[in-house]
């Protein structure tokens, strides 16, 4: 069996190529309350697979609701569809900010069961996007 572990240069690359946001909520590393994960985008029991093309620089929330989670159903239209794929998929084709851009909102199938399924406009973000507006740091630039 392939083992979990990451090594650091690794990791490192992960966080450099996210700059240092998480993958799915945008959220900064350096802002966040919780540690960040080197999330496996298709769930390392599946695939055991610990290359880059497989790894998602993740804040914890995210992380946790996206779970063993690879398809969920679109909640429009009830088709079981798959989850945003960070290496696969560009953010922007899947994911718009509503105009006040504290809410992410799906445009896409993917898009909307990933909003839905990782819980990306949950209070804490919602805050956090806030306050980050404030500064300038929000929203991210690509």
């Amino acid at each position: 069996m392939t083992s979990k572990y990451i090594p650091e240069k690794t990791k490192k690359i992960v966080i450099e190529r996210a700059f240092g946001r998480c993958e799915y909520c945008q959220a900064w590393m350096h802002n966040a309350l919780h540690s960040f994960n080197m999330e496996h985008i298709i769930p390392f029991h599946i695939s055991e697979d610990n290359t880059l093309e497989n790894l998602a620089l993740s804040c914890g929330g995210c992380n946790s609701f996206k779970s063993i989670h690879t398809k969920a159903n679109d909640p429009v239209t009830s088709e079981l569809v798959p989850l945003y794929h960070p290496r696969k998929d560009k953010w922007n084709d899947h994911f718009a900010w509503s105009s006040d851009y504290l809410n992410i909102v799906g445009t896409t199938p993917s898009g909307r069961v990933t909003v839905e399924k990782l819980r990306l406009n949950r209070t804490g973000l919602i805050n956090l996007r806030k306050l980050t507006l404030l500064i300038g740091e929000h929203p991210p630039k690509e």
